[in-house]
């Protein structure tokens, strides 16, 4: 297991934006992620427009997942209409 970061971008609604929360929790738990912290970070505007959106709602999660199941996460992360963005970062020891 290594630790990881994960941004990710929701849309302002709040409807949709906690929908693409738990979505994308159970997703994480469903290939064994530990969720050690999650930060809202808040609104932002974006450097561009991502599905019509110009501003969105950030979250970082820090976490502990296997490698292997990155690739299979952002497959499913790409299906879900209620997320915008996101990116994986691996943090160093």
């Amino acid at each position: 297991m290594k630790k990881y970061e994960l941004m990710t971008i929701y849309p302002l609604d709040d409807e949709k934006s906690k929908k693409g929360a738990e979505d994308l929790k159970a997703t994480l738990t469903k290939f064994g992620a530990e969720i050690e912290e999650e930060k809202v970070i808040g609104e932002r505007d974006l450097t561009y427009e991502i599905q019509k959106q110009k501003k969105g709602k950030f979250i970082l999660y820090t976490m502990k997942l296997n490698p292997a199941k990155v690739v299979e996460i952002q497959k499913e992360f790409k299906i879900n209409m209620n997320i915008l963005k996101y990116q994986f970062v691996k943090i160093d020891a």
